[in-house]
């Protein structure tokens, strides 16, 4: 359904849009290098020969030697334009193009627009029946009911890759998944709640189609166009498609079919459903009024007569969006990647529960920041929003599972779980370098058990919430029991839940975490009631007590302190490993790399020995992370040039290094960030010693490692992970403050992710 967003803008100002720059808003860029003789005949003449002739000998062969694969056509002829009607093929051009960004920006599916300028459904067909050879899939967009169903019914006959109607079958599966979860909180049967249709064109049949394979039954269903219901035995103005969906009733119009209904289903035309009709309707109706840009009837006149109504339309400016954008991305991201010939009945209904699904889980940061509000499983929040990242990985599985259990892929999927995880890392750079780290801690035996020590705070909350329910190990949160408890229930977090909370001042253990700390810090001048406060009031002393005496595993904290305050809490109760140094290092993903940087939080201006150690300790952790460290000693010069005192410093960390045994990594310097990353640039200098790109960029102090990581996270378009902890005897990690939860869930799992497990005998009887 389209967004209603006229009143958001001029009209000049869409027109300005569309034009500037390149006009459109498409263009065409090459996957493979252009910039030598070489590259040129391997892309063409005489290199394209080969796979030519291997595709003309196995035509499968295609998917993996051209862009079919991951391409989509969309086309048209123009007849039903969004809501402005038959305007012709030339004039849908700007909304097929649209239709081709959104397949990109939502699924990193390819696509190319297409317009067939006639309105003669078997031209149309005859046009688009040869087209196979080049696509992957073809989604037809805006063709007028009924020539629809009949173009869509023999284009699917006629060709062996899927064929998909989405003004239909798009609005179907979003309706659908709504209306899964309206049921659900209604807690009425799907197989016994009664539906009227205001509407029976394309979309409102999908609709019908569709919500009936999930349950619904047939005789429940009265659909009416605009001369009332569609009963067994009228004739006048029905079509083949309409008819069946005909029943045996006495009823007649749209009124007398809203009469004790469940379920009202709007796909007609803007005023078309009374308050009357609603009135009328049964306890806690559901009303989807999908009409664009004016629904049948909206919310507030709803709201009006009926206090125990959910709702649903096709208006971004309303709850419960029925947005087409939620479904076509993905299933089609799922048909191509099982190579399906055709999108089945089984394949929708998948789409549909796992866009149900998803909206009754926790939603991510990412999604409150767009909607600039906390969304939550309830009446007002039945259907995932666009912005949702996690429909990538959610939906397409659900869609090719469906598929290879009917039949229809030529190239099944055998794990669904690493299909979805790999999904994830299309759009998110961050996604495959966080779920190796997921995966290992899942596997720990015994799980974690990881301390959020700001237990109270709602990013927290939900953070331990996400990390248990995750399976990620045992999520303890200090704070007060009731306080968490009611904050859990306000979040729709089930408060009775196996989250442990434990609270400071309540604590058995308190006498023993006092009398160590006073052992402590009784000669750096604490008296034992200083030691007592701290740890009755001051929550990451607790926890680091509770770390320190083997009550849990790891510790994350930092959401309501700075990190050098949080860090020296910490500090009162444990201790550096023996011949370490605390270091705070940041990962930093951007454009298909990876790359270490350090030290980024703690370290202002090292010595030359202390910036050898640091590279030891990053090294020994990226090591950890399944990377082969290369290192390179970042400067402002390249040996020696221009010759300054702070490049003696990182110079002198080389030197240092080269006079140590146990080295066991590539190392270089000093050098620029450009030279480190840059085979090519680096080598002007044969003698370097790095024999890759660097991915562990050591910087000469806490300011250029901390600006640069904060710039790039903020305008460099990197992902920063981090920075990460490194060197404390126990796993402990500080965030940033105004993190979200993803951030704190990230560096819980680091705190539970075993990088120091070499130390690990020796973590274990320290200060207990």
């Amino acid at each position: 359904m389209a967004d209603d967003t006229t009143s958001k803008f001029t009209d000049e100002e869409a027109l300005d849009f569309h034009r500037r720059g390149k006009p459109g808003k498409l263009e065409v860029t090459p996957t493979k290098p252009m910039a030598t003789q070489r590259d040129l005949s391997l892309a063409y003449s005489p290199g394209v020969a080969v796979p030519v002739q291997r595709i003309a000998q196995d035509p499968d062969s295609a998917y993996d030697l051209t862009a079919k694969g991951n391409m989509v056509a969309v086309i048209s002829n123009g007849t039903a334009i969004l809501g402005l009607g038959n305007l012709g093929a030339l004039a849908s051009k700007p909304v097929m193009e649209g239709k081709s960004v959104l397949f990109k920006r939502f699924a990193d599916i390819d696509s190319i627009d297409l317009e067939v300028d006639t309105e003669d459904p078997d031209a149309f067909i005859d046009a688009v029946k040869h087209l196979g050879p080049s696509f992957g899939g073809i989604n037809l967009e805006d063709i007028q009911a009924p020539d629809s169903f009949y173009i869509e019914e023999r284009l699917k006959e006629l060709m062996d890759i899927p064929v998909f109607h989405d003004d239909q079958h798009g609005t179907a599966i979003i309706a659908a998944a709504g209306l899964l979860n309206a049921l659900d909180i209604t807690g009425k049967s799907i197989g016994e709640v009664k539906v009227a249709v205001s509407g029976a064109g394309s979309s409102a049949l999908s609709v019908v189609g569709l919500i009936k394979s999930l349950g619904v039954k047939h005789e429940n269903v009265l659909v009416c166009d605009s001369r009332g219901v569609i009963y067994a035995g009228r004739t006048e103005h029905v079509n083949q498609w309409q008819s069946a969906h005909a029943v045996d009733t006495d009823k007649r119009s749209l009124a007398e079919a809203m009469d004790g209904a469940d379920v009202a289903i709007g796909l007609s035309v803007g005023g078309a459903i009374t308050q009357a009709m609603v009135r009328s309707m049964a306890k806690n109706p559901i009303i989807f009024a999908m009409a664009n840009p004016t629904p049948e009837i909206t919310p507030e006149q709803v709201a009006e007569v009926r206090g125990d109504a959910i709702m649903a339309t096709g208006r971004s400016d309303y709850p419960n969006q029925v947005n087409n954008v939620l479904g076509f991305p993905y299933i089609f991201r799922g048909a191509l990647d099982v190579r399906a010939r055709t999108i089945n009945e089984e394949m929708k209904a998948a789409c549909a529960r796992a866009l149900a699904g998803l909206a009754r889980e926790d939603v991510p940061d990412e999604v409150a920041v767009a909607y600039g509000k906390r969304l939550q499983y309830g009446p007002g929040y039945i259907i995932p929003t666009p912005f949702d990242p996690r429909l990538i990985a959610a939906v397409p599985p659900a869609v090719a599972k469906a598929a290879c259990e009917t039949g229809v892929a030529r190239k099944p999927i055998e794990n669904i779980e690493a299909y979805s995880a790999n999904l994830a890392t299309r759009l998110d750079p961050s996604a495959g370098f966080l779920q190796k780290i997921y995966a290992s801690v899942k596997s720990n035996k015994p799980q974690k058990r990881i301390v959020f020590a700001e237990g109270e705070e709602e990013v927290v909350v939900r953070a331990a919430y996400q990390f248990q329910n995750q399976g990620l190990g045992q999520a303890i949160l200090i704070g007060r029991d009731d306080n968490v408890r009611r904050t859990m229930e306000r979040l729709g977090l089930d408060p009775r839940g196996p989250l442990e909370v434990w609270n400071a001042r309540e604590s058995a253990n308190n006498q023993v975490y006092i009398d160590f700390l006073y052992d402590r810090l009784q000669r750096r001048g604490y008296l034992e009631r200083d030691c007592r406060r701290l740890v009755n009031q001051d929550r990451n002393v607790f926890a680091a007590c509770m770390l320190a005496h083997g009550h849990a595993d790891g510790m994350v904290t930092g959401v309501t302190r700075h990190y050098n305050v949080a860090l020296n809490n910490v500090q009162l109760a444990l201790d550096p490993r023996p011949g370490e140094r605390l270091i705070g290092m940041s990962a930093i993903l951007a454009r298909g790399r990876t790359v270490f940087m350090a030290d980024t939080t703690i370290a202002e201006l090292p010595t030359s020995e202390e910036l050898a150690d640091i590279a030891v300790q990053v090294a020994h952790a990226v090591r950890q992370l399944g990377f082969t460290p290369r290192v390179a000693f970042v400067s402002h010069s390249n040996f020696g040039n221009p010759d300054t005192p702070h490049m003696h410093r990182v110079s002198g960390a080389v030197r240092a290094l080269d006079a140590r045994d146990d080295v066991d990594f590539e190392y270089e310097g000093e050098m620029t960030p450009r030279m480190a990353l840059n085979d090519r640039v680096r080598a002007i200098y044969p003698f370097a010693r790095l024999t890759g790109p660097a991915n562990i960029l050591i910087t000469p102090g806490l300011h250029s490692g901390g600006i640069s990581t904060k710039l790039l996270s903020e305008i460099g378009g990197a992902t920063v992970i981090g920075p990460v902890l490194l060197g404390l005897s126990r796993p402990v990690q500080i965030v940033q403050t105004g993190v979200q939860v993803g951030d704190i869930l990230t560096l819980a799992a680091m705190a539970a992710y075993e990088l120091d497990r070499e130390h690990r005998d020796w973590a274990q009887g320290a200060g207990a």
